[in-house]
């Protein structure tokens, strides 16, 4: 018996062309590409939103490579030398800090945030966009009262004075990207809502199509 061939063998949903297609604007959504990053908001705004991500870029990156390098020094120090890196762990704290909030508001702007979407990907185009603006709103005020309630709470520790025992530098220094973090985060689905009531189409962030948005002209039928 012959081996079967792609030709021998009928069509399944894996040659489906707008399966396949899907497939591909998929993988193209996957990869990012920070300095090719475009802002859809529109003049200063775009200036500014495009100079942030930069920045978050920088700290992701910055900060991952830290803590690998941090992490390996004081496994080293403490197998080969004998003695551990005493601010090892403060470092690593603080790195961890950083990279959580600041990559919140990096998946918010590339819209890499887990969503649920069974019951919005089965609405009809209206209503999904009716939907996402909604709970973009939503979850902006949330985490811009969250921004604020972080903000008292690191400017409280900053008037207590208190310092890390370890580094020797104040404590809030560290936990001062909390509230940066929450705010720009909330920024982010702020301004997706509004993008959202002033486009035609469906956004899951500033510069992110919905994946499953149709064409206007369906979407008006």
């Amino acid at each position: 018996m012959t081996p079967e061939t792609k030709g021998d063998r009928p069509p399944g949903p894996a040659d489906d062309p707008d399966i396949l297609a899907a497939a591909e604007a998929t993988q193209a959504q996957d990869d990012i590409d920070d300095a090719l990053y475009e802002s859809g908001l529109p003049g200063v705004l775009g200036v500014a939103d495009r100079a942030i991500a930069r920045l978050e870029a920088m700290a992701l990156a910055i900060g991952v490579l830290a803590m690998a390098f941090n992490t390996v020094a004081n496994v080293v120090g403490r197998f080969v030398f004998g003695r551990s890196l005493y601010f090892a762990e403060e470092v690593n704290q603080a790195l961890i800090v950083l990279v959580t909030f600041a990559g919140m508001s990096y998946a918010a702007r590339h819209g890499r945030h887990i969503r649920m979407s069974a019951i919005t990907d089965a609405l009809p185009p209206r209503a999904r966009k009716a939907m996402l603006v909604a709970i973009s709103a939503l979850t902006a005020v949330l985490l811009l009262v969250l921004a604020w309630f972080a903000l008292s709470y690191v400017m409280s520790q900053a008037g207590r004075g208190r310092v890390l025992p370890a580094l020797r530098i104040p404590q809030w220094w560290i936990i001062v990207w909390v509230p940066a973090g929450f705010f720009l985060t909330g920024l982010q689905y702020a301004l997706t809502a509004l993008k959202n009531l002033r486009d035609p189409d469906i956004w899951l962030s500033t510069a992110v199509r919905d994946g499953y948005d149709l064409p206007q002209k369906d979407a008006d039928a």
